[in-house]
């Protein structure tokens, strides 16, 4: 790839407000930037990542230009020219100062900036003090070499004379005199503080603002909040009946019961928060499984080498599409389900209820019998490699192209003619439903410019919504984040931590592998991100399983899951005082995961069932129908206390903004505060003695 360097040195501006909104001012009191992290010699870059708005107009927006540092090369594509009232597509940063720098962008009425953060260790150490006065203290919990600082209101800078040094070693800034406030003194609004001395880039602070002033009660967020959500994933068909009129069972003699329709419903979780089911276990955006039309037959095989538990007779079984991820008709409602007007009613329910909904969409795939692809076979990708193997399951080799079973081929999202109106088909549900945001399937099987010109359009057509997406990706934390974007994703799922919480909690790590996954998630995600932190998913052999050696490790999931009884500890052991004691540990093991979830930066995901220690192997072993009463003593005893550490975060404005600082590690212990506005929340996690506290 070929760049032509220029550089850009001038002042940044604060200019004023008035008159009629422009589409830079829409962005200045907009919702924050994303900042630009900057990685290696050379951190290429597109805009619309950033300034999604803005692009969706670029070239249309009079009178826009934009600056950047001396410090800050900027290198444009061999022949590109840069567009007159404009941004560049496209463009790469050199950054020769080794300092938080910034890219302003402005009209003749507004400017914002896009900060950019030098390539430097993160260092946690840096918390929010008091607000007084109209002015905030901050504090180094550590000794800081010139330190300096960069504040915004939304995305307008504050002046950096606002700040001062005091001889105790804290820091004021006089809040109250910053014009880039007074713009935001209506509703909410985010002050973010970044960082920096000779060696290191400090945690970031965000501290929402009502009405101008720091948020210090937790009862003054809303579910529009993103970092004070709470997440219950919900697989439609198993999570309650509500509406038996629209029950439709394959009943064919190649598909086991355990993998056809069960009947649950929209009506089914209208009912659920009626009765008030997630209000009392605390939880605030529910996430639910893909609600459009999949194939009404039988698709699919899995072959039994050692029998089943369910049919001894039976030598395989084909599926249903309980599950919704193989769409046929992407803007048509899955009958099993139920009609518009109850989708519409579920939504307004939970609206009502102070609770979102999220929407599981899947754009990689269709399944073959689909209409649009018997039209279009053009547009799925070849099922055939080149090397003449054949394309499945190829997760990471092939992992923009290789289909995820023979009837679900992956569609070739690169191409123009695909990928606009599989994004306009996401578009629809925002269309004709108030839904608050989308759940995105596989998402690094689908080509970063799909999520550009989604997030694009979304921000053209909807620039006033407030839309919260989270992706599903497995891989190191650079691929997972390369999806987390203002103009992409808001989040993914952070299935690293995940994992370093199943092998320490149930295995053989460490602590260590915990405090060392969740410092790697802080440096890349930022310090307060809104990744989910997930109790398990639909994927996945239930933790709670694992807490008591129900599963092992060292078996296949889904074999499991065919052909034995998976509870929560082994079947082998047989006497009595032996099993209640393991049992009782592995409540107290599968607790210390919700613990941890509850309580670090990120958004907690509790999948159906994991609230009272649902036992189960891989898939379909882990997808049983909700139990809301037929619970025993013990599993309502932990829905009990999940529901206390749930209704304690969202209470507590240290566990929702809060920056974490690590207090002591070692192999069975984890200690770390989260500290907001001189308010500290101590907590504690023993794996040894599986105990913990919150103090």
């Amino acid at each position: 790839m070929k760049y032509r360097h220029f550089l850009l040195a001038l002042p940044f501006l604060l200019a004023g407000c008035s008159g009629n909104e422009t589409p830079v001012q829409h962005v200045a009191t907009g919702e924050p930037i994303k900042p630009i992290r900057l990685i290696a010699d050379t951190t290429n870059i597109f805009m619309t990542d950033y300034v999604p708005s803005l692009m969706a107009q670029n070239g249309q927006v009079e009178k826009l230009s934009w600056i950047a540092p001396e410090q800050l090369e900027v290198v444009l594509l061999e022949g590109e020219t840069l567009p007159e009232n404009a941004l560049p597509e496209q463009l790469a940063l050199i950054d020769h100062g080794r300092s938080i720098q910034m890219i302003n962008i402005f009209d003749e009425k507004e400017g914002f900036n896009i900060p950019v953060l030098p390539d430097k260790p993160v260092k946690n150490a840096l918390v929010s003090e008091k607000y007084e006065n109209g002015e905030l203290v901050v504090r180094f919990l550590a000794p800081a070499s010139h330190p300096s600082f960069v504040a915004f209101v939304q995305n307008m800078l504050i002046c950096e004379d606002l700040w001062t040094p005091n001889e105790d070693g804290t820091w004021t800034l006089h809040l109250s005199e910053s014009d880039a406030l007074r713009k935001c003194s209506t509703g909410r609004a985010f002050l973010r503080i970044y960082a920096e001395d000779d060696t290191y880039l400090y945690n970031d602070l965000l501290i929402p603002l009502q009405d101008g002033t720091p948020v210090t009660d937790a009862g003054l967020l809303n579910r529009h909040d993103d970092n004070a959500q709470v997440l219950y994933s919900i697989l439609i068909d198993r999570f309650h009946n509500g509406n038996t009129a629209n029950d439709w069972k394959l009943n064919s003699p190649e598909v086991l019961d355990i993998v056809d329709y069960q009947g649950g419903d929209f009506a089914g979780i209208t009912a659920k928060i009626n009765e008030g089911f997630f209000s009392r276990l605390g939880v605030n955006t529910l996430w639910i499984s893909p609600i459009t039309q999949n194939p009404w037959d039988a698709w699919g095989r899995y072959e039994f080498h050692n029998g089943n538990k369910y049919d001894s007779t039976r030598t395989y079984t084909k599926f249903s599409a309980y599950h919704g991820y193989w769409p046929i008709f992407n803007t048509s409602l899955e009958k099993r389900f139920g009609t518009p007007e109850e989708f519409k009613t579920l939504l307004e329910t939970a609206h009502a209820h102070g609770m979102n909904v999220i929407l599981d969409y899947v754009a990689n795939h269709m399944h073959i019998n689909s209409p649009t692809l018997q039209a279009h076979p053009e547009w799925m990708t070849d099922s055939i490699l080149p090397d003449g193997r054949r394309n499945f399951e190829l997760w990471d080799e092939a992992r923009l192209t290789t289909w995820f079973d023979t009837h679900i081929p992956s569609l070739d999202l690169e191409r123009e003619d695909v990928c606009q109106p599989m994004t306009d088909t996401a578009l629809y549900w925002m269309e004709h439903y108030d839904v608050d945001g989308f759940r995105h399937d596989a998402c690094k099987h689908i080509p970063e410019g799909y999520w550009r010109m989604l997030g694009q359009k979304i921000a053209a057509r909807y620039p006033n919504r407030h839309v919260w997406m989270i992706g599903e990706t497995y891989g190191d934390p650079s691929l997972i984040n390369s999806y987390v974007k203002t103009g992409m994703l808001n989040a993914q799922f952070d299935f690293n931590m995940y994992y370093s919480a199943i092998h320490t909690l149930c295995g053989e790590g460490s602590m260590h592998d915990i405090d060392n996954t969740i410092r790697t998630s802080l440096a890349t995600y930022g310090a307060h991100h809104t990744m989910g932190n997930i109790s398990g998913n639909h994927d996945q052999p239930r933790f709670a399983s694992f807490a008591g050696g129900g599963i092992r490790f060292d078996e296949n999931g889904k074999e499991v899951g065919w052909t034995r009884e998976c509870g929560l500890i082994p079947n082998a052991i047989t006497d009595a005082a032996q099993r209640a004691e393991l049992e009782e540990q592995a409540y107290k093991r599968a607790l210390l995961l919700e613990v941890l979830n509850l309580t670090l930066p990120g958004v907690p995901c509790i999948y159906q069932g994991d609230e009272y220690a649902e036992t189960g192997a891989n898939d379909p072993d882990n997808r049983h129908m909700v139990r809301f009463d037929n619970v025993s003593e013990r599993e309502q005893a932990f829905r009990d206390e999940v529901s206390h550490l749930i209704q304690l975060r969202r209470s507590s404005m240290p566990l929702l903004y809060g920056d974490y600082m690590p207090v002591a590690v070692d192999d069975d212990v984890l200690c770390f505060d989260r500290t907001y506005m001189g308010e500290t929340v101590r907590v504690t996690i023993d794996r040894k003695n599986l105990t913990y506290t919150i103090q």
